[in-house]
């Protein structure tokens, strides 16, 4: 048996991939060139709200 212990590599590559997606994210952001936004302004009243996301599923669900 030896003395040192095992290095944690599981750590090290889940670590790794962390920093990969990471900078993808970041390529991504500065692409576009602009935060993203909310289709509506908040309404002060919770309930349903048909934003323009909600009318293009209804478009696609017609067919």
């Amino acid at each position: 048996m030896s003395d040192h212990p095992e290095k944690p590599t599981a750590k090290r590559r889940e670590f790794l991939k962390l920093v990969g997606l990471g900078s993808v994210a970041g390529a991504a952001t500065l692409v576009t060139g602009k935060p993203a936004a909310a289709d509506e302004p908040k309404s002060k009243s919770p309930g349903y709200r048909e934003t323009e996301h909600i009318r293009k599923y209804y478009e696609t669900a017609r067919s």
